[in-house]
Order: C-alpha cells, then structure tokens, then sequence
C-alpha cells in the first residue's frame, strides 16, 4: 500500500496557496531549504513534478494543479473534524469544486454560483479558475465536481462529459457617462470610429462581434483587448473606451462601474454551460445553480 505523507502534503499545499516557500516559511516555522527538500520528497513519492520555475516565480503544473485540488479538500475536512472534536458539531459543509473558465465574465460567474450558497445545507464553494481544456481534464479525474464555461465541451475533447446549457444572452455596449454623451447616440452607427474595448480574440465572443461590425459596416477603433472581463470593465469604467457585456448582468455592470448603455445587440448571443460528468444533475448545490440559471438569470 502507497502511504503519503501528509507533513509533505502540508508544505506543499501552505507553498501553492502562498505563491512560493519564502512567503509560506513564517507559517510553516521552517527554512526555505527544508521546505524545498520536503516538497522534492512528495514530487519523488508521487513519481510528478509539482512545481516549474518561471523566472523567480513557482508555478503549479497540471500534477501540481491537481494535487492542490485534493490538498485543499483534505485539510479542510481537517478542520471541520477538529471544530466537531472541541464541541462545535456544526453540519459538516457540502463542498462543491467548480472549475471556472477563464473566459466566463466573473460577474456570470458569481451570479450562477450565487444560489448554491443559499440552500439550507451548508456549501463550501472552492473555485478554481483556468482554461476549459485544462479544467476539462481535472474533470475527468474528478478533481473539479463542475465545469462553468462559455463553450460547450467539443467532441475533440478526449472526456466523456455532458454539456448542460443554462441559458444564454445577447450583448449590450456600455460607457462612462461622458463617452455615452458622445457615442450613445444613433446606435450602432455611434461606434464607428469610437474607441472600443473588446476581448481578446481567444475569447468565444470575439468572432460573433467581428461578425457584427462587419454586417452593419462599423470600423471602431480597437484601444484595448483583454483576456480578463474583470479588467475590461475596470478600464471601461476609467473612461478608456466603449465596452461590452452581457445584458443578463446589466444591472450589476451598471451599478458597479457607473457606467451607462448606450446601445443593445440581440444578434450576437453568448451561451453559458455547466459541464459535468454525469447526464443527471444529482448534486444539490449543481441542481440548485441550474435552476436558478434558467427561471432568473436568463429568464
């Protein structure tokens, strides 16, 4: 029988979840060296490196990704049992791992998640954040319990997964204020030649806007792409350009970033899908997020 030790486990995951042995020793009350030694033992046990140097940075590898999924599962089921041992019996926390895409728009991401945290079951929801293939293949070893992605699951995809669509929503461009007094005018038409933010090309809603401004004939002028829908939104909010975002978080885009829309595009379309191995959702906090998904986020 293969015995892990999970002394070795711990150095590991504190070193994953600090971002590199200098910042985990004070926790840890070790020196970096026998941090290091320590973590080489578990690669050894375990037959995978978890770790690559990038520059002066350690980054987790597939094998790493995975060994912290588990890491962060066993030691918080170390905690619950010592808080029940002292007298706290509180209800052991369902937990659900989600892997999130890095392309999903976080505010979908927190609006879809949302309801699992209001079942009267108490759930502990650990999100882990990648790109789809990657979190596909932590599926497959059920490492992650759901996969939340803009994109279905695709037959070259060697998992065998079930694609559940939780609705979908068209797009609506958004602006500060003072860009909207300027561009919120004869809309579409007000967006040639404005100063856009758009996602990178990577993204699966890239080519349907492509597609958009070239069948109404628009040439706006392109001042930022980003991979992160976060950090686009940030740069719409300073007033760096013209944005969009899906209408089914209008609201919230609005309120959040004060900012204003100035026109709305049903044509294009973005698709949100849980992925997961089972054809039946039978998990309570997974079934909850359909539900609520499909009766109000995308009613």
């Amino acid at each position: 029988m293969d015995w892990l030790n999970y002394h070795h486990l711990l150095y590991f995951w504190m070193v994953a979840r600090e971002g590199s042995i200098a910042r985990a020793s004070p926790f840890l009350r070790l020196a970096p060296s026998t941090i290091s030694t320590q973590i080489g033992m578990l690669e050894r046990a375990l037959g995978e490196k978890l770790f690559t140097r990038v520059g002066r940075r350690l980054v987790l590898t597939d094998a790493g990704r995975l060994a912290f999924g588990y890491a962060d599962r066993i030691f918080g089921l170390g905690r619950e049992l010592a808080a029940a041992v002292r007298g706290r019996p509180a209800a052991p926390a369902t937990t659900l791992v989600v892997g999130v895409s890095d392309a999903l728009p976080k505010l979908i991401a927190y609006r879809l998640l949302e309801p699992a945290l209001r079942l009267t079951i108490p759930v502990r929801v650990v999100c882990r954040e990648d790109r789809p293939e990657r979190l596909l293949a932590e599926l497959a070893v059920h490492a992650v319990d759901i996969v939340l992605a803009n994109v279905p699951a695709g037959p070259t995809i060697k998992v065998r997964a079930f694609n559940h669509l939780l609705g979908e929503s068209g797009m609506i461009f958004l602006a500060t204020p003072r860009l909207a007094a300027v561009h919120g005018r004869r809309f579409p038409g007000s967006l040639d030649g404005a100063p856009v933010l758009l996602p990178r090309e990577t993204t699966p809603v890239r080519p349907a806007l492509e597609r958009w401004f070239d069948d109404k004939g628009l040439r706006p002028r392109i001042v930022g792409e980003f991979d992160d829908s976060a950090l686009l939104k940030v740069f719409g909010q300073s007033g760096a350009g013209v944005f969009p975002a899906p209408s089914a978080i209008e609201a919230e885009v609005r309120r959040q970033y004060g900012v204003r829309v100035i026109g709305r595009v049903d044509e294009v379309r973005e698709r949100f899908y849980a992925i997961t191995l089972e054809r039946r959702l039978t998990h309570p906090a997974v079934a909850a997020i359909r539900e609520a998904a499909r009766e109000t986020l995308f009613a």
